[in-house]
């Protein structure tokens, strides 16, 4: 049906050109002769038909597109839109046609709701109270560690930042009362290490807080058991705290048998006295390059080059996908 519309333009009449073809356009859609998903003539198509100024023509299609009648595609295209419930097409497809699964999932909620005594109406309010709460919460991460080990925090943010896509702001455990005053909303991440600390400056504001786990090192103690007696082990990261407990991890496995040295990064003469000594060096990812640099740097100082060991992660896997399904990122 849509071959069979014509366009009939009075140039000189009372009635202004582009309300005409305006009006032309409307019934056409009205009338479905230009049904949902249908592609309307370019502007410089129409502007040979009509005889008008394609200008003209582009202020009809803004117009279309204001009422709701039609969307503007970049690089394809204008489009008569799908209007309530007539379904979806290839251009304007429903969110219940792109996700069957997930629109059967909200099928079997709702059903469970309504078969507990909700009405419609409370069940919409509880969906949309939910999902206002995880947007507001999303909008504004932040990861809270003590301040005497805010490398650990440091490490979290990097992390966090890559795997999530997402902007998060590092605050100091002491300073997390006074940042929480001044917003409405958020998510406080911190390691299980800090929980109850944050949970208590973070519960009088209603302010969410998730733990995340920190991953095994199952890899690189493995590689410690390996290590031949008498070899010297060195640990390098930007956290205090983890190398405090990488050391006691290391002694509760090889007892004496090895000699660990740790270094924070920004600790740049522990870091270089430690290359010079350690045959196996073990470091964070946020640390690798640096110490990279420092070996290559001293290489004609060293008797032998250190074996570089990067630990991949921090925070484990499972507290990753934690945090993208509580902020609606995945």
């Amino acid at each position: 049906m849509a071959g069979k519309v014509q366009f009939h333009i009075q140039i000189d009449g009372e009635i202004p050109a582009s309300k005409q073809l305006f009006d032309q356009i409307q019934f056409a859609i009205a009338s479905r002769q230009y049904p949902p998903g249908h592609r309307l003539p370019s502007t410089r198509q129409l502007a040979q038909i009509t005889g008008l100024h394609r200008n003209t023509i582009s202020k009809v299609y803004r117009q279309l597109e204001e009422t709701g009648l039609v969307e503007s595609l970049a690089g394809s295209g204008i489009y008569v839109k799908a209007q309530g419930h007539e379904g979806g097409t290839r251009h304007n497809a429903s969110p219940t046609a792109q996700n069957p699964e997930a629109y059967k999932l909200v099928q079997k909620s709702l059903d469970e709701l309504l078969s507990q005594g909700c009405s419609l109406s409370e069940a919409r309010d509880l969906f949309l109270s939910e999902i206002d709460w995880r947007l507001r919460c999303s909008a504004r991460v932040l990861v809270t560690v003590p301040a005497r080990d805010l490398g650990a925090g440091e490490l979290m943010v990097q992390e966090i930042e890559k795997a999530l896509n997402i902007p998060v702001q590092l605050v100091p455990m002491e300073e997390l009362s006074k940042i929480l005053e001044q917003t409405h909303s958020g998510t406080v991440v911190t390691s299980r290490y800090f929980i109850k600390q944050a949970e208590a400056l973070a519960a009088p504001r209603s302010v969410r807080v998730i733990p995340v786990d920190i991953y095994d090192y199952s890899k690189e103690l493995d590689l410690v058991r390996k290590l031949p007696q008498d070899s010297c082990l060195g640990l390098v990261s930007l956290s205090a705290g983890i190398l405090g407990i990488a050391e006691i991890l290391v002694h509760s496995l090889r007892g004496e048998d090895l000699l660990v040295i740790s270094a924070q990064l920004q600790d740049t003469y522990k870091v270089n006295a430690l290359i010079r000594s350690a045959h196996t060096i073990v470091c964070d990812k946020a640390s690798y390059g640096a110490v990279k640099q420092a070996i290559l740097d001293a290489r004609d100082e060293l008797i032998r080059h250190p074996n570089l060991v990067c630990s991949e992660n921090y925070i484990g896997e499972k507290s990753i996908n934690l945090l993208k399904r509580e902020l609606g990122l995945g």
